[in-house]
């Protein structure tokens, strides 16, 4: 496995940094089509090695199939390469090596200037590779858009807002000076995009879908039964909803009532990150108070506005973990800032669908006890490859379930909260049926945004982005309830206290959901129980 890391990070240095793998913080990588290709012949290298390895004991298993889980979707996205595909494949690289370690300071300030005029010197190279490796017959006109809208804040986001967290002035003027060609290259970038014609497909396909579900989820069915667990999912929470929207608005209209419940919402982006703040807050002590987990020592949830790189992709809140290969365990809950060219009226419409009502939801969601909590939890997991690879099936099915497991404890404790909070499962299930239409079958752009603006309550401005999103990372968006039905299958059938599953499953890791059933029933195992 030391070998195998060595060269994964060898290879992905920005996440190998953002790991806080040492040794990596000064580069981005090779993105040359010669060095891509040649990065999925060495993982069919690996592939074979491994498959051959014995494994002394269960957890070794458990951390051999993990890695060979994740080498049998790479190799199976070789037939759908996202670095001639998606602009994203440069461009996400490149900010997030520039802000995460600005944002986590876990070294001096000199130390991380020096590493960051060094990245700013290869992104020049890195848009030229972008330039030549997007082949437009391959490349869809939708994740270019999407690439475009990203790459235009590239300017301002490499020469002013990470400058402007670099507290020193000396070292303020220097990395601004860094970050000129830069700026420059961005925009020879944004040129080239505005006048790129490109006719490539954003569907991935039934077959590639399913494998990648069979093979590197490790789930038992393919795209066809996703999609109708999906629909299944989502007649039963109708009829749920319908019966606690007759406690809010006295019918069983609950689209009507979440729209009631939507108007009372924060007055400014800026009101939103406080009140999200204060219910981040109040989730902690409530998981406190019932003895739900093991906090890990010296745990943190900053709660904070979005990046601006990522405002005009992602319109939903969403999480930084603390660098697991470190002793840090501060995580950022980041709260859904819009885009500065937004107009009162979308800002408005971000706003109604962070409502008061909805708030418990998505602060349990992202902090406590969910992405904040299992990730800081899981850092104590001795086992490096578990802290390197982990998938969204566990991940994001992890912080459904508890929102679930809180409804359960009693935290949604009003017909409004409670409503929102199946809201919230709800909108997942129409994930489900939405991704695998849109990439398995023929559902278009526009029936997906009208579906998820209909059958969960987001407005059209978020049905639109979340739909963009779905295109661009196929396969992630049904991971939220299938993964959470998979905990709560797996919790039936455990013999000890609440307490004690949730610090033995969340703390084996973000494993495939198969892997994470033997971990919890493995004996002695090696996963912390807190």
């Amino acid at each position: 496995m030391d070998e195998f890391l060595a060269w994964y990070f060898s290879r992905h240095p920005v996440t190998a940094s953002n790991l806080g793998a040492g040794g990596y913080d000064h580069t981005l990588g090779d993105f040359s089509a010669e060095a891509l290709t040649s990065r999925t012949r060495e993982a069919e290298h690996w592939l074979n090695r491994l498959s051959r390895q014995e494994t002394p004991a269960p957890d070794d298993a458990i951390d051999r199939d993990l890695v060979l889980s994740q080498l049998r979707g790479s190799i199976a996205l070789a037939s759908w390469p996202d670095w001639r595909r998606d602009p994203a494949a440069y461009l996400s690289p490149i900010f997030a090596s520039m802000f995460t370690p600005f944002q986590q300071r876990l070294k001096p300030e000199p130390d991380l200037v020096a590493a960051a005029v060094l990245r700013l010197a290869e992104v020049p190279g890195v848009l030229a590779a972008c330039r030549a490796n997007l082949d437009p017959d391959l490349a869809a006109p939708l994740l270019v858009e999407r690439g475009l809208g990203q790459a235009r804040t590239g300017r301002r986001f490499l020469t002013e807002t990470v400058p402007s967290m670099v507290r020193d002035n000396g070292l303020r003027a220097k990395l601004a000076e860094a970050a000129g060609p830069a700026g420059h290259a961005f925009d020879d970038l944004v040129a080239f995009l505005e006048g790129f014609r490109c006719g490539g497909s954003w569907r991935m396909g039934e077959r590639l879908y399913s494998t990648l579900l069979r093979e590197r989820e490790l789930l038992g069915y393919g795209a066809a039964e996703l999609h109708e667990k999906g629909r299944a999912a989502w007649a039963e929470l109708d009829g749920r909803m319908r019966e606690v929207a007759a406690r809010v608005n006295g019918t069983g209209d609950w689209r009507a009532a979440m729209e009631s419940l939507m108007d009372d919402h924060p007055p400014t982006l800026e009101a939103m990150r406080d009140e999200y703040e204060a219910e981040t807050r109040r989730a902690r002590e409530f998981v406190r108070s019932r003895d739900l987990v093991t906090f890990p020592e010296g745990d943190e949830c900053l709660v904070l506005p979005s990046a601006e790189y990522v405002r005009p992709i992602l319109a939903v809140a969403h999480y930084l973990a603390p660098p697991p290969l470190t002793s840090s365990r501060t995580g950022v809950f980041f709260v859904p800032y819009t885009p500065d060219d937004f107009t009162e009226e979308q800002v408005r419409q971000r706003l109604r669908t962070n409502s008061r009502a909805q708030m418990p939801s998505i602060a349990v969601h992202e902090a406590y006890p969910g992405h904040h909590w299992h990730l800081s939890h899981m850092a104590g997991n001795p086992r490096t490859v578990r802290q390197v690879f982990r998938t969204p099936y566990f991940t994001e099915g992890w912080a459904l379930y508890v929102e679930k497991m809180l409804h359960e404890q009693g935290y949604f404790d009003t017909p409004a909260t409670e409503l929102a909070h199946l809201d919230c499962r709800i909108f997942r299930a129409a994930r489900i049926v939405v991704d695998t239409a849109l990439h398995c079958d023929d559902m278009s752009v526009e029936e997906a945004e009208t579906f998820m603006s209909t059958s969960a309550s987001l407005s059209p401005g978020t049905a639109k982005g979340e739909v963009g999103r779905y295109c661009a990372w196929p396969t992630q968006a049904p991971s939220y309830l299938t993964g959470a039905i998979e905990i709560d299958r797996i919790r039936e059938s455990y013999q000890g206290s609440l307490k004690s599953f949730h610090d033995r499953i969340a703390g084996s890791g973000g494993l495939p959901l198969g892997l994470a059933e033997q971990a919890v029933t493995a004996s002695g195992g090696g996963t912390p129980e807190g």
